[in-house]
């Protein structure tokens, strides 16, 4: 398997518990009442997470903590962000491909529960990573919710 089938197998089990908390739960509530219950699944489901986990920036070869943390880093690959918003805005996806370069990593989940669907609240968003892969977010619109 090569590096993009796991990184898409991987973001595929991320959004399919992430459906899972969305049908129980529902929109309207706290990014930490969904964060928790993704942790709780992603480990039933034997995926290794990473809560909070801090983001150093390297500034001039220093490493500074400026206080950003990832909501979680599933399998040391993909970053996902929780968000509970109205509407996800450039910016928010912007924050995700920050801390994707900032931590040299090649793909993140953007999950915004605030939505009557949830596929609807998914973005994948790349850094500098070839995904000749059928992604997993275009899988899932073409099964639905």
């Amino acid at each position: 398997m090569n590096k993009a089938e796991m990184i898409n197998k991987i973001t595929g089990k991320i959004i399919g518990v992430a459906i899972d908390v969305h049908r129980v739960l529902g929109p309207g509530l706290l990014e930490s009442a969904y964060e928790a219950c993704m942790v709780f699944d992603l480990i039933e489901a034997g995926l290794k997470v990473e809560q909070q986990k801090p983001l150093p920036v390297i500034y001039k070869n220093e490493k500074l903590d400026c206080g950003y943390r990832l909501d979680l880093l599933v399998e040391d690959e993909v970053i996902v962000e929780i968000k509970s918003v109205e509407k996800v805005l450039p910016i928010h996806k912007s924050q995700l491909l920050s801390y994707l370069r900032l931590s040299d990593k090649k793909v993140g989940l953007l999950i915004n529960f605030n939505v009557i669907i949830l596929k609807d609240g998914i973005s994948r968003i790349v850094n500098n990573f070839q995904d000749s892969a059928v992604s997993a977010i275009s899988a899932l619109k073409k099964e639905g919710e």
